[in-house]
């Protein structure tokens, strides 16, 4: 079946304190406010799903609840502010971080932390509703122009998909370089922030070792750290599958940072679960083709508590100057196009049971489901 979709273009004037009810199909439906704070929001939902979304402001989902469960992390916003710092508006579940750099930065850099993408101003956004192969939908689409006189002129259109009856979105990027002669040089993170669940476990399609999943040693310049904080991360770089229970009192504060080498199945996916006492799980899936490095963040501090599952980045997070030393900026030629999706959500116990099997037959190489 080809995809038929019907496209509604957005403007920040649809936009009031009062929300409207704008679009609705079935079970899908879209409504559109505008916060105190002035930010344009909208809400998305199928039987099962309820997203928050900024059409204007990083086309972040700020908030995704299944089956009245918050599965967004915990944070000191109630609200989206407007703002271009990242630290002045973190809270959502997904932040698309990059594209001219990404991460901390350090030495010998200039850029933001995570760049220039999370919080940019969309110049156009839209509202797809229409079914393909998975069934009908309802999506949320848009186009960032960043263009720097002389160096840089790219676009980036994400793209959030919610199928009916789903509880795990579609997520997909695509950056052009808009340049005729010029190439871009590309990092890119996507900051998929799950709520941690006490004494969940950890499964991902990676062989676990101190090779394979690296604790960061560096600390940024905003982290604090104790003698105790010291000796945990000490302790993970040795046996990093201690971090694989989340007991309540290990030691998140202010932040633990993995990269992790993941394997993919056979259709290219990597997979990881979060997988609560009760059976079911969070979920998200990433390619490792082209998101190679999977970027893990726990942050557990009482105000803040938060799981980045898995962050699938095209880099580690210490910034452009490490990353580019490292060989992980990637270059898009002149007029070229970057892409590259991802999956994210909730999953109930019998399919997080079959997941959780299927990432075994991966690890082990087994069967037509792993790679080597």
């Amino acid at each position: 079946m080809t995809s038929s979709a019907i496209q509604i273009h957005l403007h920040p004037s649809f936009f009031s304190e009062r929300a409207r009810l704008l679009v609705a199909q079935g079970e899908l439906q879209a409504t559109v406010f505008r916060y105190e704070s002035g930010v344009c929001g909208m809400h998305m939902r199928n039987s099962r799903v309820e997203l928050t979304l900024l059409p204007f402001q990083g086309q972040q989902i700020w908030r995704f609840a299944v089956d009245g469960r918050e599965l967004t992390m915990r944070s000191t916003f109630e609200e989206p502010r407007e703002t271009r710092v990242y630290l002045e508006n973190y809270g959502g579940f997904l932040l698309h971080c990059g594209m001219t750099a990404m991460g901390v930065p350090g030495p010998g850099d200039n850029h933001p932390i995570h760049g220039e993408l999370p919080n940019a101003p969309f110049q156009r956004a839209w509202l797809e509703l229409g079914a393909d192969a998975g069934g009908s939908f309802i999506a949320l689409g848009g186009r960032y122009q960043h263009t720097i006189a002389f160096s840089t002129n790219y676009a980036a259109e994400p793209r959030v998909k919610l199928y009916a009856g789903a509880t795990v979105l579609d997520i997909a990027l695509q950056v052009t370089n808009l340049l005729r002669k010029a190439p871009l040089e590309l990092m890119y993170l996507a900051h998929l922030n799950f709520r941690p669940v006490d004494h969940a476990r950890l499964a991902y399609s990676a062989r676990v070792g101190p090779e394979t999943v690296r604790v960061r040693g560096s600390i940024p310049a905003h982290v604090k750290p104790t003698p105790e904080y010291r000796a945990w991360l000490a302790e993970l770089g040795e046996h990093p599958e201690r971090h694989h229970l989340l007991a309540p009192e290990l030691q998140f504060d202010p932040e633990v940072v993995f990269n992790i080498d993941y394997l993919a199945d056979a259709q290219g996916w990597a997979h990881t679960l979060q997988m609560h006492p009760d059976g079911q799980a969070d979920y998200a899936a990433h390619r490792p083709e082209e998101l190679g490095v999977g970027v893990r963040w726990i942050c557990r501090t009482g105000d803040k508590d938060a799981l980045g599952l898995v962050l699938p980045a095209t880099a580690g997070p210490e910034g452009f100057a490490v990353e580019k030393a490292r060989g992980l900026v990637k270059t898009v030629p002149p007029e070229g196009v970057w892409r590259c999706a991802m999956r994210a959500g909730a999953l109930d116990a019998a399919a997080t049971h079959e997941v959780e099997q299927h990432i075994e037959r991966i690890v082990s190489g087994h069967g037509a489901d792993g790679r080597q």
